[in-house]
């Protein structure tokens, strides 16, 4: 049976009624520690917004910023981006898994992740100067899919979670990670592209002593490039990745899995601390006087990506993804400081919540305000009820 090609006038009435699937990182996931990520759908709501490590956007109907856009600053974190109130700590060489909320199976196109060095905190860092240098690329797998098997299908199939490495060789400091997907359903026409780029604030540790060059995120793209200008429905597609190469010691990708979540992280604010008492962290929840230690030791789940067989080579770095399945890794997560939870009673407004389903979590089962909302099978966060 030939290649099957729907016509970018199909796609385009397919898109057309998948516009409020358009997704945002929810969470991010580090060594069994979860934390949460800016809720554009939501937080621009409340009037006491969490303290997070994902960059603050008013992308609300969780859209995107076009090719006409790609010179100013939306490209850089998204639109109206506002840096992150606090950071997540990794280890140079270590992964970070990233999942997003949902992602519409047409929106097809390449998965991409940049660093930028933050001269001093990333919570104040001026955007505009954040220069990216290049991490991880996914796009064209196997061209003889259905319209093509890229890198936002490997996001799907791993259950809408993206694994990026830190190269171990990069200096210890503090780093916006620039995740971002490229949607391509569209790109066919001029403007027609639709980027997605999330902004999430990182201290790296350990690692060695590069810093490596980067690039304006205003300077990454142009409407035309190859990459952005393209239709994704014809044969024998030879797609090019945008933006710059990988810098030395960057892999195109890792082993796509699901890491296991042992317990809840905290935003660390600029200082080293956590989110002052009484004011919300990271996971919802209210800090108090002293925080619990807890020791969690994570297990990194597989889960199976039935990539084709057949992989086309894109002309940067190819994606070299599993032919049936993701290998089975399992690490150990350092001891990390989390949150204590309420111990009895209801749990209050943004507050993590206990159900049957949740997992690792002795807390309130009951919000004193709002309803226990899950937001994947181990966190439970009480929200404001619509």
């Amino acid at each position: 049976m030939g290649i099957v090609r729907i016509s970018p006038f199909i796609a385009a009435l397919t898109a057309a009624t998948t516009v409020a699937a358009h997704g945002h990182v929810s969470h991010i996931v580090i060594d069994g520690l979860f934390y949460q990520g800016y809720d554009p759908t939501s937080f621009p709501y409340q009037a006491n917004p969490p303290t997070v490590v994902g960059w603050a956007t008013s992308q609300t109907d969780n859209g995107f910023v076009e090719p006409n856009s790609f010179a100013n600053a939306d490209i850089i974190c998204h639109k109206s981006s506002v840096n992150a109130g606090g950071h997540a700590q990794v280890a140079a060489g270590s992964s970070i898994s990233i999942s997003w909320d949902t992602w519409p199976e047409s929106h097809k196109g390449p998965m991409i992740d940049y660093l930028a060095a933050c001269d001093g905190d990333c919570e104040s860092a001026d955007k505009a100067a954040l220069a990216f240098f290049k991490i991880d690329e996914v796009g064209l797998i196997d061209d003889s899919a259905s319209n093509g098997f890229w890198g936002s299908d490997v996001l799907i199939q791993n259950n809408n979670t993206w694994l990026v490495q830190i190269p171990s060789n990069i200096k210890a400091g503090n780093y916006v990670l620039r995740h971002e997907t490229i949607a391509l359903h569209s790109a066919g026409s001029a403007n027609g592209a639709q980027a997605y780029p999330q902004c999430i604030n990182l201290e790296v540790t350990g690692g060695g002593a590069d810093v490596p060059a980067g690039t304006l995120a205003t300077e990454l793209y142009t409407p035309q490039d190859p990459g952005i200008l393209v239709n994704i429905y014809t044969t024998g597609l030879a797609y090019t990745i945008p933006g710059p190469a990988l810098i030395a010691g960057a892999s195109s990708s890792v082993a796509q899995s699901s890491s296991a979540i042992t317990a809840t992280g905290t935003a660390t604010v600029p200082g080293g601390g956590a989110a002052a008492p009484g004011t919300t962290t990271a996971a919802g929840t209210t800090t108090t006087a002293a925080a619990a230690t807890t020791t969690a030791a994570a297990a990194t789940s597989t889960a199976v990506v039935s990539t084709p067989t057949t992989l086309a080579t894109s002309t940067r770095a190819a994606a070299t993804s599993p032919t049936t399945a993701a290998t089975t890794t399992t690490t150990t997560a350092a001891a990390a400081t989390t949150t204590a939870a309420a111990e009895v009673g209801a749990q209050s407004l943004y507050g993590q919540c206990g159900m049957d389903a949740g997992k690792n979590y002795a807390g309130p089962t009951a919000c004193a305000e709002g309803t226990c909302k899950s937001w994947n099978p181990y966190y439970y966060q009480c929200v404001a009820t619509a």
